[in-house]
């Protein structure tokens, strides 16, 4: 049997995923990425260990097989960069969810050129993305910038650096998402923009070169012989292809470290009045599918809290049995701004708070305040995305990642989203997008309709709390985000 491998680079873990000519994940291998905060507000990664857990995890899937293609999907906008004859990285990743970069964004806002770059790129002047990111590395790294502006350097999100190793250097490449993330690409266009590159005062020699989603990256060796890497996605946009959300009016909802809801809107992208962020789904034959995305910072990363900085669960599977037995008396609210809020709020600075705290408040009232905090910020999103459209309407959610595994959690955002929540029987979406991609350019997986048309559903969950519960709890979630934010 021939297979696609899918590496699914993230935030938290490296993983490989074996894929077979049914599109069924048959093999998988993952190894965690320590995180790095070397400040208040900052996090890094290793690139050296992104490489070596990239490299491990594909080559223990990998052992015996026939792979016919690699799909390659990602962290978006973290950010490296690295010498072009070394392939040395010059400085640690510096993670999407890095803030380091806040007053930066805020300088350029106060002159006045949110609205120029927003126009340009779809993204808000924000440290979440890849631009300030990078020229803090030009300014802050010994020698960086006149080496840059010689043409030593190479910058790359993930996936440009993963393939940059797989070929031995022999690729500087980059997908259309990916390139949507960096704030330094005309989404309209579909190329590096000049003006905001010099803004920033970015030589744009650093830039690869963007591809279609499905395209020829390159080849490696790394599996022993020449394996074509055909496939590439940011991860949220490779999530949104993995649950077949071709169609405008489409969305998808994808719950790991963070969350991110894409609404796809077609061959027009759609300028937001609401702060979310206009950007390329997709990009196949050249041409761009735009989608609507709402962007939070904190979903599963607030379980990990519980596990890693309270102590209060050994596994995130406790969480929801915590929830259940909550006392149903407090509501107790998490803000979990632990690295400011995104949309719709876009508060680089405000920090996570906790109300409604009694003596009798303990872990599960935590958890249960965790997990509701995911559903309370999709409502955020769903109520933007529907005044950006300039309608609401009955919104199905397609969700995934590894929260979606949560049938409390899952119950508990139709609940307090009034939404139908459908749960695939694969929630491995975003490899299977990125699987997709690759399988298709290389003519063993089906068109667009023929993947459309195996989308299976395994739970669908419904609202079930009634519309005034609803909309009390709703408001007081509001009220404690007015509290946090720092320019309520």
């Amino acid at each position: 049997m021939t297979y696609i491998l899918a590496i699914d680079q993230g935030t938290t873990s490296s993983r490989a995923i074996l894929i077979d000519e049914k599109m069924r994940p048959t093999r998988t291998a993952q190894q965690e990425i320590k995180q790095h905060f070397p400040a208040s507000g900052w996090v890094e990664h290793d690139p050296e260990e992104i490489w070596k857990t990239v490299r491990e995890t594909c080559l223990e899937v990998a052992a015996g097989t026939d792979v016919a293609a690699i799909g390659i999907t990602n962290q978006r906008e973290t950010t490296l960069v690295w010498d072009r004859a070394t392939g040395k990285p010059i400085h640690n990743a510096i993670v999407w969810q890095d803030r380091r970069t806040a007053a930066t964004c805020a300088a350029l806002k106060k002159t006045g050129h949110e609205a120029f770059v927003t126009d340009r790129t779809g993204l808000l002047l924000d440290p979440y993305f890849s631009a300030t990111k990078l020229a803090w590395i030009l300014d802050n790294v010994d020698g960086a910038r006149a080496r840059a502006e010689a043409g030593e350097l190479a910058f790359g999100t993930v996936d440009t650096f993963l393939i940059w190793r797989l070929t031995g250097g022999a690729r500087h490449v980059t997908d259309a998402t990916n390139a949507a993330r960096t704030m330094l690409y005309d989404i309209k266009i579909g190329a590096w923009d000049a003006d905001i590159c010099r803004l920033l005062d970015i030589p744009m020699s650093l830039l690869p070169e963007v591809l279609d989603c499905a395209a020829d990256f390159g080849t490696t060796d790394l599996l022993g012989g020449a394996t074509p890497i055909l496939g590439v996605a940011g991860d949220q946009q490779a999530a949104t292809i993995g649950q077949a959300c071709f169609k405008p009016g489409m969305m998808k909802s994808t719950y790991g470290t963070g969350c991110f809801a894409l609404l796809n809107t077609g061959d027009k992208p759609v300028a937001s009045t609401n702060r979310l962020l206009t950007t390329i789904a997709y990009q196949l034959d050249s041409t761009p599918t735009y989608a609507l995305e709402g962007s939070i910072f904190i979903a599963g990363a607030a379980v990990q809290w519980l596990r890693d900085g309270l102590g209060i669960i050994e596994d995130a599977a406790q969480t929801g049995e915590l929830a259940q037995a909550a006392d149903p008396e407090q509501e107790v609210i998490l803000v979990p701004a632990f690295t400011g809020l995104g949309a719709p709020y876009w508060d680089a600075e405000c920090r996570g708070a906790m109300f409604g705290l009694t003596r009798g408040s303990g872990p599960k009232e935590f958890a249960r305040a965790a997990l509701e905090s995911v559903g309370f910020q999709t409502h955020d999103l769903l109520d933007a995305m529907q005044a950006d459209m300039g309608h609401a309407s009955d919104t199905v959610l397609r969700v995934d990642g590894g929260m979606a595994a949560s049938d409390w959690t899952m119950q508990f955002l139709a609940d307090i989203t009034g939404a139908a929540v459908d749960r695939p029987t694969v929630l491995e979406t975003t490899a299977l997008g990125a699987a997709w991609l690759a399988g298709m350019k290389a003519g063993i997986y089906p068109d667009q309709d023929g993947f459309a048309a195996r989308w299976a559903l395994d739970h669908r969950f419904e609202a079930q709390m009634d519309e005034a519960t609803r909309n009390r709890r709703y408001e007081a979630w509001k009220d404690a985000v007015r509290r946090t934010l720092t320019h309520p």
